[in-house]
């Protein structure tokens, strides 16, 4: 048996399905498994249980609805599949999967595109995401299955005494204010001797040269835009514990089996926290009426204030319980 698999396009999701690209192992352990993954997000790939084939999706080489058709009609020249599972919810990623030309083809009942889907389904609510992947599977399967295993495996050589943290988030209700980022690193640079690594993609260069130059701190190390995935997870892996608003990075280190303390902003902890409770420890403001929200900007107060008001004393006594 031959299955394609179209994997999420954001990090945190894509961490998150990995428990099922695990759970569809597991139920086929014969079957060859090939993915398609967004470009840029491919190093992650890396981690994942064995993947025959992966197909690298680019927005800007195959773009729009008719880019995603050509990029489906070019999988279907190379391969022939007998499944394949759409886990994003848009109408380009199961149009995808119809012009694979794969005998079955299944999804969650999204944006009018059920006549793409040889089986769609209606979500459960108030899953947790990586549990959401789960359940489609349940569905298609007809039985229950465990829980995802949401688990990276990296080598651990040579764990080193620093802190990652992350403040950058793509909306702009998860971006910790930058006088408040400011405020905060300078109350941990002073608890802790450990080196601190800011960390970002090249987008959010501006925004940590800016804490970076303000704060002028030997101790705050600047790594964004200066890590590929692959060497963020590997840094990860091998560091003492990370602080970081709920994103894409703090799923990815709390895989990889390194505690991390998130700060809850403009999200649903429920349905978004980084999956492993073992490794990962939560705060959120919880006094303001709005909270909690998944609005991608903040209308009532302009500046995500659920992040300003957070008790930066109870951040440092969080992260030192995940120092130790």
């Amino acid at each position: 048996m031959r299955i394609l698999v179209r994997l999420p396009n954001w990090l945190g999701d894509l961490v998150m399905s990995v428990g099922f690209i695990n759970a569809l192992r597991k139920k086929f352990p014969d079957a060859e498994i090939d993915v398609i993954c967004k470009k840029g997000m491919e190093d992650l790939l890396d981690f994942f249980p064995t993947i025959s084939n992966r197909f690298i999706f680019s927005k800007q080489e195959f773009d729009g609805i008719f880019g995603a058709y050509k990029f489906g009609k070019k999988i279907k020249s190379a391969e022939q599949y007998d499944l394949f599972f759409c886990l994003p919810n848009s109408f380009s990623s199961a149009l995808m999967g119809f012009s694979s030309g794969a005998k079955k083809r299944i999804g969650f009942k999204n944006e009018g595109r059920n006549f793409l889907l040889t089986q769609s389904f209606s979500q459960s609510k108030n899953l947790h995401r990586a549990e959401e992947y789960i359940f489609l599977l349940e569905k298609f399967l007809d039985e229950k299955l465990e829980k995802p295993n949401i688990l990276f495996h990296v080598i651990k050589e040579n764990i080193s005494n620093q802190i990652i943290v992350n403040f950058n988030s793509e909306a702009a209700s998860r971006r910790m204010p930058i006088l408040k980022a400011l405020s905060i690193l300078q109350k941990i640079s002073t608890e802790f001797s450990n080196d601190i690594l800011l960390i970002g993609a090249q987008k959010d260069k501006i925004y940590v040269d800016e804490l970076c130059r303000q704060l002028n701190n030997y101790r705050i190390k600047n790594l964004a835009g200066k890590t590929s995935l692959k060497d963020l997870a590997i840094l990860m892996a091998n560091s003492k514990a990370m602080l970081s608003v709920d994103s894409g990075p703090s799923h990815l280190c709390n895989a990889l089996q390194t505690k991390v303390v998130v700060l809850h902003g403009a999200d649903d902890e429920n349905n978004t926290e980084a999956y492993n409770k073992n490794f990962v420890d939560g705060m959120r403001y919880g006094k303001l009426p709005c909270e909690p929200c998944v609005k991608n900007v903040c209308k009532p107060y302009g500046v995500p204030k659920c992040l300003e008001m957070l008790d930066e004393n109870l951040i440092v006594e969080k992260l030192k319980n995940a120092l130790k």
